[in-house]
């Protein structure tokens, strides 16, 4: 770790508390369904829909694969573009028992590259949602980037401003020790950081605790 990956690191651990995650983000299948239902949605009708589907018990590939896409359609309405996202569970959920009996976590015992390889495999899984899935279900040392991680790596000067996905994955998994645990706290204090301080449009550079080792923040500054 070099010294200022480590000042970053340290100023993170001190200033920042660790937002919690929902429980469903152990279970590696209930991942699947939470990324089919947000696309195009917002986080509160992302939440009312996979509601939905676990008070009627359709949240296992077994329960998706034997109800009807009425059912489906029906619980996901909420969330807008139900029909496709009721097709989509059905299509996760046959591939799933087809080709892991309907337990993921066979998948996740695997070495992490082919492990995250399979899960790029599946209809709809992109990057951020295999590296959720490895990270948090399967304790795997893999940085997920999402917005807030992508735009707070990048002001800080930890991946360069035009790097996709998988640059600023590398750069930052680089930068720190391979291990899961740190990798965890730092995917969540990026997070919270993006959420509190380092905001997309009107970033509150002065209050930032990171501010002195930002470069950002530095240009940010009156002459």
């Amino acid at each position: 770790m070099t010294p200022r990956a480590a000042e970053i690191y340290r100023l993170l651990k001190e200033n920042l508390e660790l937002p919690s995650f929902p429980s469903i983000f152990r279970d590696p299948f209930q991942v699947l369904v939470i990324t089919v239902i947000s696309q195009n949605t917002n986080d509160l009708n992302t939440e009312r829909a996979y509601r939905n589907l676990e008070a009627r018990g359709l949240i296992s590939p077994e329960a998706i694969h034997r109800a009807s896409l009425e059912e489906l359609e029906d619980a996901l309405r909420v969330a807008g573009l139900y029909r496709n996202k009721a097709r989509r569970l059905k299509e996760l959920a046959d591939r799933v028992l087809e080709e892991y009996g309907g337990d993921l976590s066979k998948l996740l015992s695997m070495p992490l590259e082919e492990a995250r390889r399979r899960l790029l495999e599946l209809p709809g899984v992109g990057f951020k949602t295999a590296d959720v899935i490895l990270l948090f279900c399967g304790g795997k040392p893999v940085i997920p980037i999402d917005t807030h991680v992508n735009r707070t790596a990048k002001r800080l000067g930890l991946a360069r401003a035009e790097a996709g996905y998988e640059e600023v994955r590398l750069s930052l998994q680089k930068l720190y020790p391979l291990d899961a645990r740190l990798y965890l706290e730092l995917h969540l204090l990026l997070i919270s950081l993006g959420r509190r301080f380092c905001k997309a449009r009107r970033p509150l550079c002065e209050a930032c605790p990171l501010r002195e080792a930002c470069p950002s923040a530095a240009l940010s500054r009156p002459a």
